[in-house]
C-alpha cells in the first residue's frame, strides 16, 4: 500500500468548477505497474492528527511534484516568481514525511517532494534557477518536459536502482536545492553542479530526485524500488505484531509468502 500526496486546487470537469484533489495518472500508474496499490492522499485540515492514522495503513510514501514550497519554511523572503503559497499541502506533506521517518517507512520524493524533504531537514532552496545558474534548461514551459543529463554517483542507493553514470531525465522545475539539509547526501548532479538527487546518510530508505520519473513509462525502476521496499516494510511490520493481533485479512510470513514475487506479497 503506497500513499501518494496530491494537489488540492480549483478544477473543472463538465459543468463543475470546484476545489478538488487530483494527481496525474502517470504517478499511480507507475506504482500499480510496479506491483503496488496506490492510495491518494489529499491535504487534510488537521494534518498532525490525520498523518499518524493514514500512515498506519501504508507501507510506503511518495511525495509528488507540484507548486513551490513556501519560502517562509526555510526563512527566506518570497521571490516574485515563486508560486503562491499552499500552506495546507506543505503542512500535510511535512507531517506525513516526519511520521514516515519515525516509522522508518520507505519514501520516494519527486521534484517538489525532494525540495520539501530538503526543507524538512533544515536545508534551503534556490527560488529561481535562471537567476542562480543563468539557464532555463530545467523548465521550458508550456507543459513540455525538458530533457537533461544527470550523473548518478556510483555506490549510492540510486545507482543500485538506475546504474551509476549519466542518465537522461525529464525536468520541469525552476527551483532547486541550495543548502543541503541535515542527514542528506547528494547522489546525482547535472554538469552545472545543481543537485539532482539525494538520499539519507543512514540506513533508512529515502530517495529523492529532482526530475519526474513518472514521465518515463519505459523505466519504472525508481517506483519498483519503492514498492519492493514497501513490501519488505509490511512483512517486517507484520512479523513484529503478536500473532493474536493480526486481522483475518493479514497473512504471516509463511514460506509461500516469502518465496512469492514482491508484488504478490502486498496484502490488503
Amino acid at each position: 500500500m503506497v500513499g501518494l500526496t496530491t494537489y488540492l486546487e480549483q478544477a473543472k470537469q463538465g459543468v463543475w468548477d470546484v476545489r478538488a484533489a487530483f494527481l496525474p495518472e502517470q504517478y499511480f500508474d507507475a506504482v500499480t505497474a510496479s506491483g503496488g496499490i496506490a492510495v491518494l492522499l489529499p491535504p487534510q485540515s488537521d494534518p498532525d492528527a490525520a498523518a499518524p492514522a493514514v500512515l498506519d495503513g501504508l507501507d510506503g510514501l511518495i511525495l509528488t511534484g507540484g507548486l513551490d514550497v513556501d519560502p517562509s519554511l526555510y526563512g527566506a523572503e518570497r521571490h516574485p516568481l515563486t508560486d503562491p503559497g499552499r500552506p495546507d499541502r506543505d503542512a500535510w506533506e511535512l507531517a506525513l514525511f516526519r511520521g514516515a521517518e519515525e516509522r522508518r517507512m520507505p519514501v520516494l520524493a519527486i521534484c517538489r517532494g525532494l525540495q520539501l524533504v530538503n526543507v524538512a531537514r533544515g536545508g534551503t532552496l534556490h527560488q529561481h534557477l535562471p537567476e542562480a545558474l543563468g539557464t532555463e534548461r530545467y523548465r521550458v514551459g508550456g507543459g513540455v518536459f525538458a530533457t537533461n543529463e544527470v550523473a548518478v554517483q556510483g555506490g549510492s542507493r540510486l545507482a543500485e536502482l538506475v546504474g551509476g553514470g549519466p542518465i537522461e531525465v525529464h525536468s520541469y522545475h525552476h527551483q532547486g536545492v541550495d543548502r543541503l539539509g541535515d542527514g542528506l547526501v547528494v547522489t546525482a548532479r547535472t554538469d552545472d553542479g545543481l543537485v539532482q538527487a539525494v538520499e539519507s546518510d543512514g540506513d533508512g530508505y529515502l530517495v529523492g530526485v529532482q526530475w519526474h520519473p513518472e514521465e518515463n513509462r519505459e523505466d519504472r525502476r525508481l517506483f519498483a524500488g519503492l514498492v519492493a521496499e514497501a513490501s519488505a516494510f509490511r512483512l517486517a511490520s507484520l512479523a513484529q505484531r503478536p500473532e493474536g493481533s493480526r486481522s483475518l485479512g493479514e497473512r504471516g510470513t509463511s514460506e509461500t509468502e516469502r518465496s512469492a514475487p514482491a508484488h504478490e506479497q502486498v496484502t490488503a
